[in-house]
């Protein structure tokens, strides 16, 4: 058993009546419980099963109670999508800890990394869409250096110059990448002339935030490094999104949009399963995938291989001689999370 689930268990005791006790200050317990009790069979959220709103913290269920969970799951979205869909508990990849290296300087921002997140994770389609990247489109500045702006600086005149001795003429000209971002762009071709992308997600932090702000354990780190977050468990207070640094977690703030025709049946309880109204949700690195030896969906849609996947404890894994070798960044390093995502120059 791993040191992280022996840590979680130490705190069960602790953990199940934090949350009891925030449920019942808020009342919270009480409409749950209304409201699945007062629900139409025929509507598809009222088959969610009082059983699912009062059960434990999946860390912390028997194998027994897990089977059952699981096999209510597999059931209710076989039923409510009409496709045969399986609810995996594959546990995680023993002396692994993942990472991920992306090049931005080959990134052209085609965004089908985003694309292929959203099919592969169940991703609300509609009001709102939800997506688990961002791609953020940076314009390059101008080199718009004047010499007639050499005496145009502050003050105008002084004792020890007329040529702005506190600020140069030049000093408010973009140059090099200007800082103004857009996240959503359609050009008709990408790359476009002097853009630069920088796609975002959860940066699988180390020291995460979010796990410390939950007041419920509801979100934790699993034992590759991966911090995923049990749906069930989620009280939806939304004191991670607060904590994330990197906009990385998305909210559910109406009933999820997701077509019967989209939906991808292969889904992990911890993962890509479908989720409801009222819960956080954020990449977990396709943790269905990666815990079944694939890559995660982006690596694979990426058409310029911007995107880079492996174990950070294997010296001979792609991931790790990208670090070993390129010059890389991680993004917003003076939060001291300490990502697992990081960014290179090739």
């Amino acid at each position: 058993m791993s040191e992280e689930r022996i840590d979680i268990k130490k705190e069960r005791d602790d953990g199940d009546n934090t949350r009891r006790d925030f449920l019942k200050n808020m009342g919270i317990a009480a409409v749950a419980g209304a409201a699945a009790l007062s629900a139409v069979p025929a509507d598809a959220e009222a088959k969610v099963e009082l059983a699912e709103h009062l059960q434990g913290h999946f860390e912390l269920m028997t194998d027994g109670q897990k089977k059952e969970c699981i096999e209510r799951l597999e059931k209710r979205y076989t039923e409510e999508f009409g496709k045969k869909t399986t609810v995996s508990n594959a546990p995680p990849v023993k002396g692994v800890l993942f990472g991920y290296a992306l090049s931005i300087s080959k990134c052209i921002g085609c965004r089908r990394c985003v694309k292929a997140c959203v099919q592969e994770n169940n991703q609300s389609r509609h009001d709102p869409e939800i997506e688990w990247i961002r791609v953020l489109k940076m314009e390059k500045g101008n080199l718009a250096f004047s010499a007639d702006k050499l005496d145009k600086g502050y003050p105008e005149t002084s004792a020890l110059g007329n040529h702005g001795v506190q600020v140069g003429g030049n000093a408010y000209n973009a140059v090099g990448v200007s800082g103004e971002t857009e996240h959503y762009y359609e050009p008709d071709k990408v790359p476009e002339k002097d853009a630069f992308y920088f796609p975002v997600q959860c940066q699988q932090c180390e020291k995460p935030a979010c796990v410390k702000a939950c007041p419920t354990q509801a979100t934790y780190r699993d034992p590759n490094g991966i911090v995923v977050i049990d749906y069930n468990w989620c009280i939806g207070c939304r004191m991670c999104l607060l904590a994330c640094p990197y906009w990385a977690r998305r909210f559910n703030w109406a009933q999820p949009n997701l077509p019967a025709e989209d939906m991808n049946p292969k889904t992990h309880y911890l993962g890509n399963r479908p989720r409801m109204n009222g819960v956080m949700e954020k990449c977990t690195f396709c943790l269905q995938r990666v815990r079944d030896g694939r890559y995660p969906a982006c690596v694979e849609a990426c058409p310029v291989g911007a995107r880079k996947f492996g174990n950070l404890l294997d010296p001979e894994s792609e991931v790790r001689k990208i670090l070993a070798t390129k010059q890389v960044l991680r993004f917003k390093e003076e939060y001291n999370t300490y990502p697992k995502f990081f960014y290179y120059i090739d």
